[in-house]
């Protein structure tokens, strides 16, 4: 079912059984782009809820969710069983695995790769900007890259280019300076290891 009062623009491609709440916008072009000039796909039996927008050139997979007024940038892609909650930012050029689950009012910048069935908790913030105000700061943005199964605690923050490794935990609240190996937990302010994990 597609609301009355949502906005589905030209070059749009739904899959079969979507579901979409009112003032949704799908497929709205990002800056640079004429209505319709970038090709949307959005697979099978989506839930997109009231108030989302997803930016028009966006590759989505099948059984897509998101929570309410979530924001999906151009030029994404992202794969089957995959949930974006609540007031989440999704920013552009970002690659997004099966199964992730990105809980509420997360900020995910562009370049971050999201890789299969990891977990990002609520109010995390990936960062891409090692120098902001840098004159070459657009040529330098890197985002995180999230290895598959790893989970991310809530009101984390990780910084540019950290590497988290398969099946490691971050616990909440921490701050990742450096990259974290696979199967270890880390917390704190910077994170470290506190534990290993048997797989």
């Amino acid at each position: 079912m597609i609301s009355e009062r949502a906005v589905i623009h030209p070059n749009v491609r739904l899959g079969k059984n979507c579901f979409i709440e009112d003032f949704a916008i799908i497929g709205a072009p990002p800056k640079g782009h004429s209505v319709g000039e970038l090709e949307t796909v959005i697979g099978d039996n989506a839930i997109i809820r009231s108030h989302t927008v997803i930016y028009a050139g966006n590759k989505i997979g099948n059984n897509f969710q998101t929570g309410n007024k979530a924001n999906i940038r151009e030029m994404n892609e992202i794969g089957d069983d995959v949930s974006i909650g609540t007031l989440s930012v999704v920013e552009h050029h970002i690659k997004i695995g099966n199964g992730v689950r990105v809980h509420t009012q997360v900020f995910i910048p562009e370049f971050t790769i999201l890789e299969d069935e990891c977990w990002i908790g609520p109010n995390v913030v990936i960062t891409n900007a090692k120098y902001p105000k840098s004159p070459a700061t657009k040529q330098e943005l890197r985002g995180a890259y999230i290895k598959r199964f790893a989970i991310i605690g809530a009101n984390s923050t990780l910084l540019p280019g950290v590497i988290i490794g398969e099946h490691a935990i971050v616990g909440a609240g921490s701050v990742v300076t450096k990259d974290v190996q696979p199967n270890v937990v880390v917390a704190g302010n910077p994170a470290n290891i506190i534990k290993q994990i048997d797989i």
